[in-house]
């Protein structure tokens, strides 16, 4: 027997489409599905549990979970997963970015703790904007070997 006149009647019950539709097999269900025609006879049949909702398919995740577990490990980032120059992966300016914080944020300390003072701090501001130092370990050397760093205060 067909069912197109209950299975479109459950799909618009159902809130889906009438291939998720599922209609029991049960040989002693089938006079009763047949002899559902309105709505409410349908509705009772959902409530039986004699006609269903198969799940929604979609596409799993769990390979992009594997994979993104992978790269927080730092895989998967070699020379033959790369698309696009270093620039265009890590901007240059970012990176200027990035350095040129770290190096004021740690020259405000200093001067804050009193390891430099005001004239030092301008000068290596200064020195700091001019792209002089790569790192804050370059720019520690460098108060060191100017010798106008003192020691930290305890």
């Amino acid at each position: 027997m067909r069912f197109d006149h209950q299975r479109r009647l459950a799909a618009s019950i159902l809130g889906c489409g009438v291939n998720r539709v599922r209609i029991t097999t049960d040989p002693a269900e089938q006079e009763n599905i047949f002899d559902a025609i309105t709505r409410e006879q349908v509705r009772e049949l959902v409530r039986r549990n004699v006609i269903t909702k198969r799940e929604e398919i979609g596409v799993s995740r769990s390979r992009a979970r594997l994979h993104a577990a992978q790269k927080a490990k730092g895989r998967r980032r070699g020379q033959g997963t790369r698309r696009g120059s270093a620039n265009a992966r890590m901007p240059r300016k970012r990176q200027w970015i990035g350095t040129i914080r770290r190096l004021r944020a740690y020259l405000r300390e200093l001067k804050a703790q009193g390891r430099i003072d005001v004239h030092t701090y301008r000068r290596f501001y200064r020195q700091a904007k001019g792209g002089m130092f790569k790192s804050k370990a370059h720019l520690t050397q460098q108060l060191q070997m100017a010798g106008v760093l003192k020691e930290a205060s305890k």
